[in-house]
């Protein structure tokens, strides 16, 4: 299991510089990880984030369409969403509105 707790440091690594009010997919930092496949096991990191000691802003990693795919995973139905438009990012039947002007890509901004 070291390997996959390793590839979830850098996971989390990735998803703390996400910038307040934006938002990146699980197959963005898989790609910028060099493990393009591996969109599902940054998901997995994601659920995993909650039992960490330092906060993993996990409500700014969606799907590559910009659906909130990790909701369930949030204590509360509509907590990953009240987070996001906390942030100024609208969301509407469970989809990010104007993703691409909120998208934040490690890839190029990294």
């Amino acid at each position: 299991m070291g390997d996959s707790d390793n590839f979830f440091e850098k996971v989390y690594k990735v998803a703390r510089l996400i910038p307040y009010g934006r938002v990146t997919s699980y197959g963005a930092i898989a790609k910028y990880l060099g493990a393009a496949r591996s969109a599902r096991m940054v998901g997995w990191a994601m659920n995993n984030s909650g039992s960490l000691e330092e906060e993993v802003p996990a409500h700014r990693v969606v799907n590559r369409k910009g659906i909130l795919t990790g909701k369930h995973h949030f204590q509360g139905t509509n907590l990953m969403q009240q987070l996001l438009e906390s942030e100024g990012i609208e969301v509407v039947d469970n989809q990010i509105q104007n993703f691409n002007e909120v998208f934040w890509d490690p890839n190029t901004e990294l």
